[in-house]
C-alpha cells in the first residue's frame, strides 16, 4: 500500500505543474524512486484536480511593445516610465523597472547566431580595458590590451596600449594584419565609440564611424558590430580577454612599461603554441593553413595613424606617442600640440600652432628626453636651488634621475 505522505507530495507537484526528480524525492522521503514515480503517475491520471490559473490583467498591457522599442533604443527604465506616464500609464515605476530587467535577461538568453568559423573568413577584436598593475617601485600603471583573434585557427595577437583612440585602433589592426600575414574578409567589433557612431545608431541598427569605414574599405574587410548583451557572437575574443588574468603573477615584477609589454608579447607566443580549448588544436599549426586564405595587406594603411595627431602636454612636460613618452619645453605644459612622423618612421616632430618646438628620433625607450627639457624640469623642481653646473654634474652622474621624477 502506498504511503499517504508520498502521494500528498506528488499531488502538490501536479497542482503546481512541476515534474519531480524521482531520485531526489525518494532520498528525502526514504522510499524507492519507483514508488515516487507511481505516486506521481497516480496523481497525474486525473485523481487530482489541477489548479486553474486565471490570466490576470497587467497594467503594462498595451504598453509592453512600446517599452521594448524604447529599451532597445537605449532608454533607461526611468525615462521609459516618464514617457509612458504621458501616454496614460497608471502603474508604478517598479513595474516598469522589473519588466525592463526581465526583458534584458530574455535578450541575453536568446539563441545567438555565432560567427561561422570558416577558414580565412573572420577575426574578432576587443579591448581588455583599465588593467591595473604595479611596477617594482609600487607605482600604479593603468593600461589597455588590444585583442585580436582568428576564430578558425584561434591564433591571437595582443598588444599593450596606453589609450583606445581611433589612431591607436588603426595602428593595432595594421600590426595584427602584419602579424597574421593577411586580412580576413570580415571583422567583428564590440560596440566601441571609435567604430560605431552612437549618435546615429540604435539598439538594432549600427552606423559606423565614417573614418573607420574608410579604413575598413582600404584594408579590405567588412566590419560587423555585435549587438549589446550578446557577448556570445564574439566568444573567441571574450575568452582571450579572460585569459589576460595570466598577467597577474607579473604584478610588481617589472620596472617599466616596456618590460610589461615584453611579458605580454611572451604571453601571446605561449598562447599561440598551446592547445586551444575551443578545438583542442595548436593555433600556430592551424594558422599555417589559414594564412593562405587571408587577403593581401594594403601597405598604405599607415597614413591613418602616421598623419598629424594632437596630444596634450602632461605636467612633467611629456607627450605620449605610440606607448612612449617624449619631452617638450616646460612652456607648453597643459597645452595641445601636434605630432607628425616622417615618412621613414624614424623621427617625430612636435608643433605648437604650426611652429616646431621639438623633434626626437623614434625610440623604443619608455622616456626620451631633450637635454634642455631635462635641465629645465630639474631646475623647476628637484634641484631648483642648485646651480646649472651642479645640475649638469648631477645629470651626468645619474642619467636615470629624470625617470624617477
Amino acid at each position: 500500500m502506498m504511503r499517504n505522505d508520498v502521494f500528498e507530495r506528488m499531488k502538490r507537484f501536479v497542482i503546481d505543474e512541476i515534474k519531480p526528480n524521482y531520485s531526489e524525492v525518494a532520498r528525502q522521503l526514504e522510499v524507492d524512486p519507483r514508488t515516487v514515480k507511481a505516486a506521481y503517475q497516480r496523481a497525474l491520471n486525473g485523481t487530482v484536480k489541477r489548479k486553474i490559473r486565471k490570466n490576470r490583467k497587467s497594467k503594462l498591457d498595451g504598453f509592453k511593445d512600446l517599452i521594448e522599442v524604447k529599451y532597445q533604443a537605449g532608454c533607461s527604465a526611468k525615462a521609459i516610465f516618464d514617457f509612458i506616464c504621458d501616454k496614460g500609464f497608471q502603474g508604478r515605476y517598479t513595474i516598469v523597472k522589473d519588466y525592463c530587467r526581465h526583458y534584458k535577461k530574455k535578450e541575453i538568453k536568446k539563441a545567438t547566431t555565432r560567427v561561422e568559423h570558416t577558414i580565412g573568413l573572420s577575426a574578432q577584436v576587443d579591448w581588455k580595458e583599465k588593467v591595473l598593475m604595479h611596477d617594482k617601485n609600487n607605482v600604479e600603471h593603468i593600461f589597455s590590451i588590444f585583442l585580436y583573434v582568428l576564430p578558425y585557427s584561434k591564433r591571437k595577437f595582443i598588444k599593450l596600449t596606453l589609450d583606445q583612440k581611433q589612431d591607436t585602433l588603426f595602428e593595432c589592426l595594421t600590426e595584427a594584419f602584419n602579424f597574421m600575414k593577411g586580412v580576413p574578409k570580415e571583422i567583428w567589433f564590440d560596440n566601441m565609440a571609435t567604430v560605431v557612431d552612437h549618435q546615429t545608431s540604435t539598439f538594432e541598427h549600427h552606423h559606423f564611424n565614417d573614418r573607420f569605414l574608410s579604413f575598413a574599405h582600404d584594408a579590405g574587410f567588412h566590419p560587423i558590430a555585435c549587438r549589446p548583451f550578446r557577448p556570445q557572437t564574439k566568444g573567441c575574443v571574450e575568452a582571450l580577454a579572460r585569459t589576460m588574468n595570466r598577467l597577474k603573477p607579473y604584478d610588481r615584477e617589472f620596472e617599466t612599461l616596456n618590460d610589461l609589454a615584453s611579458f605580454i608579447d611572451d604571453l601571446c607566443i605561449r598562447l599561440n603554441h598551446e592547445k586551444s580549448q575551443g578545438n583542442n588544436k595548436i593555433p600556430e599549426e592551424e594558422w599555417k593553413k589559414e594564412k593562405e586564405h587571408l587577403q593581401p595587406i594594403n601597405p598604405d594603411l599607415t597614413r591613418y595613424f602616421s598623419s598629424v595627431q594632437t596630444r596634450k602636454v602632461s605636467k612633467d612636460a611629456m607627450i605620449r606617442f605610440r606607448n612612449h613618452q617624449y619631452s617638450v619645453p616646460l612652456d607648453y605644459i597643459g597645452k595641445e600640440v601636434q605630432i607628425k612622423v616622417t615618412e621613414d618612421q624614424k623621427s617625430v616632430h612636435i608643433f605648437f600652432k604650426g611652429v616646431e618646438i621639438r623633434s626626437h628620433n623614434v625610440s623604443d625607450k619608455q622616456f626620451t628626453y631633450n637635454t634642455e627639457d631635462q635641465l629645465a624640469v630639474l631646475k623647476s623642481d628637484l634641484m631648483k636651488n642648485a646651480s646649472e653646473k651642479e645640475i649638469n654634474e648631477y645629470m651626468r652622474k645619474d642619467l636615470s634621475v629624470y625617470d624617477n621624477l
